[in-house]
């Protein structure tokens, strides 16, 4: 037996098509599409904002405590197949109370199926908080206050969304507000914008992984800060190459930075609209990147030691990998 933990995980971007439409239904909501095929033909993206597009529209379709629930619940029986043992999910509540859900119903809907992902799927699990970069500061601190007044439990806190001209820092605050109340903090960074903006989450925003991070293979200064740091980075490369920020996934640097000494994880991102779910990451990775058996152990131990598990649960998710 193997063991993945998976750390970048955005969990309306496990949206299927077809569960798309059965939410529909369930929900009397008219979808903008003639039909699931309609749907997934859409899927050619452009670039991060064009991908954006689709998946906040689909989202309408999200509404009540129980839709949210079978989302969740639907992903975390995916991922066990895939090996997933550890899962740190990303929510965009903003997504939803902007829309008119409560967070109360987003939040306790989700959690109602991380409770029993353990006994159910063999999966631990963890919350993660993601504010929308493109919105004001003062908006993610009101997503927080109200994620904090559902009483679900928090993991930790993100950053996400269109990068390129919204800066991390005015995030600070909120940031250091969750730090002060024993959350772990991670960042998008480096996915559209340079090193640069790695670099700025990392001193701004002081946060403990970089999610994505494929350009800080520019700035060979900040890979020697990432190695000496051990800072992880939650890439995802099949999302990379869906949104262009690599021409393909033979050119992707994952593995050129694993070499280096950097703690690359490997991550789907947004599994039902990049091309698949761990599994399928990695298969492709095989193929296109002569992904190998050492490589493969290496990024699973380190998906695992990169994780905000307790640290026995890592021992013991560790056993389950030969030494590389």
């Amino acid at each position: 037996m193997t063991a993945w933990a998976e750390l970048h995980l955005h969990l309306e971007g496990t949206l299927e098509p077809e569960l798309i439409y059965a939410l529909a239904e369930r929900n009397q909501i008219q979808l903008p599409y003639t039909g699931i095929d309609d749907l997934r033909s859409r899927y050619d993206f452009q670039d991060l904002q064009s991908f954006l597009d689709l998946y906040y529209t689909n989202m309408q379709v999200l509404l009540t405590e129980q839709d949210f629930t079978d989302l969740t619940d639907a992903y975390l029986a995916r991922a066990g197949q895939a090996g997933i043992r550890r899962a740190e999910i990303f929510v965009d509540l903003q997504a939803h109370t902007a829309r008119g859900v409560s967070a109360g119903t987003v939040l306790h809907g989700v959690h109602r199926a991380l409770e029993t992902s353990q006994d159910r799927y063999g999966i631990s699990t963890g919350l993660i908080l993601t504010f929308l970069r493109h919105l004001p500061a003062g908006d993610a601190m009101l997503a927080y206050q109200q994620a904090r007044d559902t009483g679900v439990p928090l993991l930790g806190v993100g950053l996400c969304s269109s990068e390129v001209g919204f800066p991390a820092a005015p995030f600070a605050e909120v940031f250091d507000r969750a730090r002060d109340d024993g959350l772990h903090t991670v960042a998008h960074a480096g996915e559209e914008g340079g090193a640069s903006y790695v670099a700025e989450a990392l001193d701004v925003l002081k946060v403990e992984r970089i999610d994505h991070g494929v350009h800080a293979i520019d700035d060979p200064a900040l890979i020697e800060r990432l190695v000496a740091e051990q800072i992880p980075l939650t890439m995802c490369p099949l999302s990379n190459v869906r949104l262009k920020v690599v021409p393909s996934l033979a050119v992707h640097p994952i593995l050129t930075m694993l070499n280096q000494g950097a703690k690359v994880t490997v991550n789907s991102d947004d599994p039902a609209y990049f091309g698949g779910y761990l599994d399928d990451v990695l298969a492709a990775m095989h193929t296109d990147l002569g992904l190998s058996e050492a490589a493969r152990r290496q990024l699973a131990r380190n998906s695992i030691e990169a994780s905000f598990a307790p640290d026995a649960e890592k021992a013991a998710l560790l056993q389950l990998w030969p030494a590389v």
